[in-house]
């Protein structure tokens, strides 16, 4: 039997008193952030979020926990845009791909989805360990040059990546994101 919107709302965290509103209002945001990083472009983000919501509205009293239903909907429009686009640039270029000349869709689909999820965690970090990463695998500066420019020892530098990337790590695991593919 379907639950009501507060049965629902209680059982997800919500609040018993929460409303369609109140969960748009609450996760909006970092729907939208989420999103971006999974597809790179804010506008489709922004129309994905509105399409969630969007469903969520149609299956409301269906739903027992609507901060989970409205990011794994998210989740799903995101990899359903990302599919539907790559297919659209095969098509557009099929005359210069040939059929073994790269990475299957799916396969590049997992590597969009692994690197939009790097993004979002990557923007979650804080300023300081977020600078570390970039200094380290954008610029490819070695320890040493790394403490210079941020005044930490080397061994601090060794041990606070370490730790950032561990993280990482397990964060794209829980995320479902295993691998070098993906």
């Amino acid at each position: 039997m379907p639950l009501s919107p507060s049965e629902s709302d209680a059982r997800s965290g919500q609040g018993p008193d929460a409303s369609l509103r109140d969960v748009f209002e609450a996760e909006e945001s970092g729907l939208v952030r989420f999103a971006f990083g999974l597809v790179g472009r804010r506008e489709v983000a922004e129309e994905l979020v509105q399409e969630g919501f969007f469903r969520l509205h149609q299956h409301w009293r269906e739903v027992e926990n609507p901060r989970a239903w409205i990011y794994r909907a998210v989740r799903n429009l995101a990899i359903s845009h990302l599919r539907t686009r790559s297919r659209e640039t095969v098509s557009e270029n099929l005359g210069d791909v040939h059929p073994d000349s790269g990475p299957a869709p799916d396969e590049r689909l997992g590597k969009l989805e692994a690197l939009g999820m790097m993004r979002l965690l990557l923007n979650e970090l804080k300023e300081q360990d977020r600078e570390l990463v970039r200094l380290k695998y954008e610029e490819g500066k070695s320890y040493a040059q790394i403490g210079e420019a941020t005044g930490l020892s080397v061994g601090n530098v060794g041990y606070r990546l370490h730790h950032v990337l561990k993280g990482l790590a397990a964060s794209l695991r829980q995320a479902g994101i295993s691998g070098s593919a993906g």
